[in-house]
Protein backbone atom coordinates (compact mmCIF):
# COMPACT_ATOMS: atom_id res chain seq x y z
CA UNK A 1 0.00 0.00 0.00
CA UNK A 2 1.13 3.75 -0.75
CA UNK A 3 1.79 5.83 1.71
CA UNK A 4 0.57 8.95 0.89
CA UNK A 5 -0.01 12.06 3.89
CA UNK A 6 0.74 9.96 6.50
CA UNK A 7 -1.72 7.19 5.76
CA UNK A 8 -1.97 3.98 3.90
CA UNK A 9 -4.24 4.72 0.65
CA UNK A 10 -5.62 1.25 -0.89
CA UNK A 11 -3.40 0.23 -3.91
CA UNK A 12 -6.08 -1.57 -6.14
CA UNK A 13 -8.25 2.08 -6.44
CA UNK A 14 -7.83 4.76 -8.92
CA UNK A 15 -5.34 7.49 -7.82
CA UNK A 16 -7.89 10.16 -7.73
CA UNK A 17 -9.83 8.20 -5.49
CA UNK A 18 -7.23 6.84 -3.31
CA UNK A 19 -6.11 10.18 -2.56
CA UNK A 20 -9.47 10.95 -0.88
CA UNK A 21 -8.89 9.13 1.66
CA UNK A 22 -6.61 11.45 3.45
CA UNK A 23 -8.67 14.02 5.94
CA UNK A 24 -8.83 17.26 3.92
CA UNK A 25 -8.69 15.69 0.21
CA UNK A 26 -12.24 16.04 -1.59
CA UNK A 27 -12.34 14.83 -5.05
CA UNK A 28 -12.27 17.92 -6.79
CA UNK A 29 -8.75 18.55 -4.71
CA UNK A 30 -7.73 15.23 -5.44
CA UNK A 31 -8.24 15.93 -9.23
CA UNK A 32 -6.35 19.17 -9.16
CA UNK A 33 -3.92 18.13 -7.51
CA UNK A 34 -2.86 15.07 -9.88
CA UNK A 35 -3.52 18.23 -12.92
CA UNK A 36 -0.87 20.11 -11.50
CA UNK A 37 1.70 17.39 -11.21
CA UNK A 38 0.55 15.61 -14.44
CA UNK A 39 -0.15 12.87 -13.35
CA UNK A 40 -3.24 10.38 -14.54
CA UNK A 41 -5.73 9.96 -12.74
CA UNK A 42 -7.02 6.66 -14.04
CA UNK A 43 -3.55 5.02 -13.13
CA UNK A 44 -4.12 2.27 -10.43
CA UNK A 45 -2.27 3.64 -6.32
CA UNK A 46 -0.20 0.41 -6.81
CA UNK A 47 1.39 1.52 -10.26
CA UNK A 48 2.57 4.91 -8.90
CA UNK A 49 6.45 5.38 -9.29
CA UNK A 50 8.53 6.36 -6.24
CA UNK A 51 9.44 9.51 -8.03
CA UNK A 52 5.93 10.04 -8.22
CA UNK A 53 4.60 9.03 -4.88
CA UNK A 54 7.58 11.16 -3.44
CA UNK A 55 6.27 14.38 -5.91
CA UNK A 56 2.69 13.88 -4.14
CA UNK A 57 3.81 13.60 -0.41
CA UNK A 58 5.92 17.16 -0.91
CA UNK A 59 2.96 18.82 -2.97
CA UNK A 60 0.23 17.81 -0.50
CA UNK A 61 2.57 18.72 2.59
CA UNK A 62 3.65 21.83 0.75
CA UNK A 63 0.45 23.26 -0.29
CA UNK A 64 -2.21 21.67 2.00
CA UNK A 65 -3.22 21.02 5.67
CA UNK A 66 -4.46 17.50 6.04
CA UNK A 67 -5.29 14.86 8.42
CA UNK A 68 -3.92 15.32 12.01
CA UNK A 69 -3.06 19.13 11.32
CA UNK A 70 -6.07 19.53 10.00
CA UNK A 71 -8.22 17.99 12.83
CA UNK A 72 -6.11 19.30 15.83
CA UNK A 73 -6.85 23.34 13.78
CA UNK A 74 -10.73 22.47 13.75
CA UNK A 75 -11.07 21.52 17.46
CA UNK A 76 -8.82 24.29 18.36
CA UNK A 77 -11.23 26.99 16.34
CA UNK A 78 -14.33 25.24 18.40
CA UNK A 79 -12.34 25.50 21.26
CA UNK A 80 -11.91 29.07 21.18
CA UNK A 81 -15.45 29.68 20.41
CA UNK A 82 -16.52 27.78 23.86
CA UNK A 83 -13.68 29.82 25.77
CA UNK A 84 -14.75 33.41 24.25
CA UNK A 85 -18.49 32.18 24.99
CA UNK A 86 -19.87 33.26 22.02
CA UNK A 87 -23.07 32.19 20.31
CA UNK A 88 -21.48 29.54 18.37
CA UNK A 89 -19.65 28.98 21.62
CA UNK A 90 -22.40 28.25 23.78
CA UNK A 91 -24.11 26.18 20.91
CA UNK A 92 -21.14 23.82 20.94
CA UNK A 93 -21.03 23.18 24.55
CA UNK A 94 -24.79 22.81 25.19
CA UNK A 95 -24.56 20.65 22.17
CA UNK A 96 -27.22 22.12 19.95
CA UNK A 97 -27.26 22.85 16.30
CA UNK A 98 -24.81 25.90 15.15
CA UNK A 99 -25.83 26.82 12.13
CA UNK A 100 -29.30 28.58 12.75
CA UNK A 101 -31.48 25.33 12.52
CA UNK A 102 -34.59 24.77 14.16
CA UNK A 103 -35.26 22.78 17.69
CA UNK A 104 -38.88 22.77 18.26
CA UNK A 105 -38.94 19.85 15.81
CA UNK A 106 -35.90 18.11 14.43
CA UNK A 107 -32.54 18.54 15.36
CA UNK A 108 -32.52 14.98 17.12
CA UNK A 109 -28.73 14.56 15.70
CA UNK A 110 -27.23 17.29 18.02
CA UNK A 111 -29.92 16.49 20.93
CA UNK A 112 -29.51 12.89 21.03
CA UNK A 113 -33.10 10.56 21.66
CA UNK A 114 -36.07 11.85 22.65
CA UNK A 115 -36.50 12.68 26.25
CA UNK A 116 -40.02 11.66 27.83
CA UNK A 117 -41.40 14.41 29.99
CA UNK A 118 -44.09 13.43 32.30
CA UNK A 119 -47.32 15.08 31.15
CA UNK A 120 -49.65 17.64 33.03
CA UNK A 121 -52.16 16.38 34.77
CA UNK A 122 -55.73 16.72 33.47
CA UNK A 123 -58.67 18.73 34.87
CA UNK A 124 -60.72 15.96 36.02
CA UNK A 125 -58.07 14.07 37.74
CA UNK A 126 -57.80 17.19 40.28
CA UNK A 127 -61.21 16.95 41.35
Amino acid sequence: MPRIAGIDIPAEKRVVVALTYAYGIGKALSQRILKDLQIDENVRAKNLHDDQLSMLNAYIEKNFTVEGQLRRQEMQNVARLKSINCYRGIRHKVGLPVRGQRTKTNARTRKGRKKTVAGKKGVKELG
